[in-house]
């Protein structure tokens, strides 16, 4: 899931475990513990692209992560609170937080406003507001206290902010390798979208609320209790749903006589109404979208899988790993010398994939003769200066396509 939502489950976790013991510290440890598993993105400063695109939601991923994250991050911030230096450290975590909070939230408005810099300007501004005027209060204008928690406390904290990231990465289509370094398969179950406000915000209010509860309060547990219960509600709908519109697909490929070896299903970026489908036969793919809402058959366009257009597909090191990640999932598009690798289980924009930039994931690969493929870079969303054309698409799709009258 995006970062916003993984910083706002880890501080609902951390309110939980230690909430009421140490008030909103809780929270800010919780969201920090919930960011972690994500700083490997760090990996794309010194690997190579093909090899970043293998280590991301990798072993930082991991039930085994996990476990010996949450003995090291507990024990590391257990220490940083005996020290006599910990007001600086405090402020130096908080502000990094801002910083984690900042570039989440950008994420998420430059979908919503693209190209349009005043939203997160006013956000960035008020995080700065908000890490000021609290160290002022907390270090500066008060007799400050450390937090009576034990290590135990602090480890266990740190478990269930870390373990919940990648249990909940684990119902997108991106998937994580949830049982690395034993094993790299990708645990994906594809019932929700790796950004989805309707899981996120209420979530977030919920989580706000209970921040302005004093940690002695009863309101303040019900709150966080009743974000999580609405989260996870919204969770098992999309594992419903995905159900039913499974079925959806499975009926339509019957009456359409199609073929299938396989398929896969996934729901389209920020919702859970409009969903992809793609399905491999013995020579083409077939892709069809399905929104809710429609009061028509699904219908399926065919996409070419040209996988001949690349040489020693078995054996060559950067095919393998794009094969491995996309599951198998995947067809080649020549563009000049060069060739787009587009990741299928992602699904088109437009449900056609008729042209090379309407594929939602891909990748750009340079023959190199006898040095086999190298992989330029990831491409992932809308092409840049499309934001609103795709959105405006996806909005009608969602409003679901009708009988004629």
């Amino acid at each position: 899931m995006d970062s916003l939502t993984q910083i706002v489950l880890g501080a609902a976790a951390g309110e939980v475990v230690l909430g009421k013991k140490i008030g909103n510290r809780a929270m800010v440890w919780g969201a920090i513990g919930g960011t972690i598993p994500d700083l490997d993105v760090l990996g794309s400063l010194f690997l190579s692209n093909i090899d970043n695109l293998a280590f991301h939601r990798g072993i930082s991923h991991s039930l085994f992560f996990s476990v010996f994250g949450a003995f090291f991050f507990g024990w590391l911030v257990h220490q940083i609170y005996k020290s006599p230096h910990h007001k600086w450290i405090a402020i130096f975590f908080k502000v990094t937080a801002a910083i984690i909070v900042g570039f989440a939230l950008d994420f998420l408005l430059a979908r919503f406003f693209p190209k349009n810099y005043i939203p997160i300007i006013l956000v960035s501004l008020a995080l700065i507001a908000l890490v000021y005027f609290n160290c002022k209060r907390r270090y500066f204008s008060s007799n400050w206290e450390a937090p009576k928690a034990s290590v135990k406390e602090w480890q266990w904290l740190f478990f269930w902010s870390l373990v919940t990231h990648p249990i909940l990465d684990s119902f997108t289509m991106y998937g994580t390798q949830l049982f690395a370094p034993f094993s790299y398969t990708r645990v994906a179950w594809n019932t929700i979208s790796v950004a989805d406000p309707l899981y996120t915000i209420p979530f977030l209010i919920c989580l706000i609320v209970a921040s302005r509860y004093s940690k002695e309060l009863k309101q303040r547990r019900v709150w966080n209790y009743l974000g999580i219960a609405i989260s996870s509600s919204y969770l098992l709908f999309t594992v419903i749903n995905k159900q039913r519109v499974n079925r959806v697909f499975a009926q339509a490929m019957e009456k359409q006589n199609i073929q299938a070896e396989r398929f896969i299903t996934n729901p389209f970026i920020l919702n859970n109404i409009v969903w992809n489908c793609m399905i491999e036969t013995k020579d083409h793919y077939y892709q069809g979208q399905y929104s809710l809402f429609d009061e028509v058959d699904v219908e399926f366009n065919q996409v070419e899988k040209n996988h001949d257009l690349l040489k020693n597909i078995d054996d060559d090191p950067t095919i393998k790993t794009l094969r491995w990640f996309s599951k198998d999932y995947f067809n080649v598009i020549p563009i000049g010398e060069k060739y787009q690798f587009n990741d299928l289980r992602f699904g088109t924009f437009t449900g056609t994939g008729k042209e090379a930039k309407d594929y939602i994931f891909k990748f750009l690969l340079t023959d190199q003769g006898e040095k086999g493929y190298y992989m330029e870079k990831v491409t992932g969303g809308p092409p840049d200066g499309s934001q609103k054309e795709i959105f405006s698409l996806l909005w009608q799709r969602i409003k679901g396509k009708k009988k004629p009258e």
